[in-house]
């Protein structure tokens, strides 16, 4: 039941992952203006539109998911805690920014935003304590 909980915890964290990494790598543009979607629009809010940095953001979020998946197929102990760590590194300094810049966001944007950002961290946090007892 463990390894089933792992792989899809790992599996939903790399499906974020190459969600965001997709679209800001094949569409930068498209990404700063409409991401998350649904008519809502919070990457416009912090700052002028960078293609560089956006498709970075993309390069370095499929990297990310490429990485999970490994983790979620082989469900090697050390490779489980390396991933969940890696992606923890990007999303709590990214949760802890975004809660501190939100003037430009609509209360509804603001609940839904830092939701989705705790969550970001949560979720890998919750695993950790299981990879640490999956297999050598």
């Amino acid at each position: 039941m463990r390894d089933l909980w792992l792989r899809v915890g790992l599996g939903l964290l790399a499906v974020a992952a190459a969600v965001v990494g997709a679209w800001a790598l094949a569409a930068p543009r498209s990404f700063y203006d409409d991401f998350p979607g649904g008519g809502r629009s919070w990457v416009t809010a912090v700052g002028p539109y960078n293609e560089h940095l956006i498709r970075d953001v993309g390069g370095l979020n499929l990297a990310l998911a490429l990485l999970l998946v490994a983790a979620a197929v082989l469900l090697e102990r050390r490779l489980v805690i390396v991933a969940l760590a890696a992606y923890l590194v990007n999303a709590v300094p990214h949760f802890a920014f975004h809660v501190t810049h939100m003037d430009e966001l609509s209360t509804g944007d603001q609940v839904g935003q830092t939701v989705s950002l705790a969550l970001a961290v949560l979720l890998p946090l919750a695993l950790l304590p299981l990879a640490a007892r999956a297999r050598a």
